[in-house]
C-alpha cells in the first residue's frame, strides 16, 4: 500500500493503514462546470420570474452574471480537497487454518482497487470471466 501513498499507522489485530488522497485538478474543473450550470439555471427562473423587477441604483439586473461566481466552488474545492483516508485490514483464519477471511473497511473507491490489484474475491462469490 506504499505505492498509494498509505503508510501503516497502526498495527494489531487490526491493521490500520493511512494516506493522503491529493485533489483533482478534473474534479476542481467538473464542479465549476456544474457550478455554473446550476447558476445559469438560477438566473434563468430569476429572469422569468422577476421580468419588471428594478432595482433603484442598479437598474433592471442581469441575473445572468450569477455564472461569474462558479469559479469559488472550484477554488473552495482546490484549498480544502486534499483529505486523509483510512483503510482497515483484519485477517483472520478458521480453526484448521485452511481457510483465510480478509475484512476490509474504508472509501468504495479504494477498496474497489485494493480488489482489482490483489484479484481479490468477495465471500461466497464466483468469479465469471466475461464475453469481451
Amino acid at each position: 500500500m506504499k505505492a498509494n501513498n498509505y503508510e501503516v499507522a497502526e498495527a494489531g489485530e487490526t491493521i490500520t493503514f493511512r494516506g493522503l488522497v491529493a485533489r483533482s485538478t478534473s474534479q476542481a474543473f467538473f464542479l465549476t462546470f456544474c457550478t455554473a450550470l446550476g447558476m445559469a439555471s438560477l438566473a434563468l427562473v430569476l429572469q422569468i420570474q422577476f421580468q419588471d423587477l428594478a432595482l433603484p441604483g442598479i437598474g433592471k439586473p442581469n441575473w445572468f452574471l450569477l455564472t461569474l461566481l462558479s469559479p469559488y466552488a472550484g477554488i473552495y474545492y482546490w484549498r480544502s480537497g486534499d483529505r486523509v483516508d483510512d483503510m482497515k485490514v483484519k485477517l483472520a483464519a478458521n480453526d484448521d487454518e485452511t481457510l483465510n477471511e480478509i475484512t476490509i473497511e474504508g472509501n468504495d473507491e479504494e477498496i474497489d482497487r485494493m480488489w482489482r490489484t490483489l484479484n481479490l474475491q468477495e465471500k461466497g462469490m464466483v468469479k465469471v470471466e466475461g464475453i469481451f
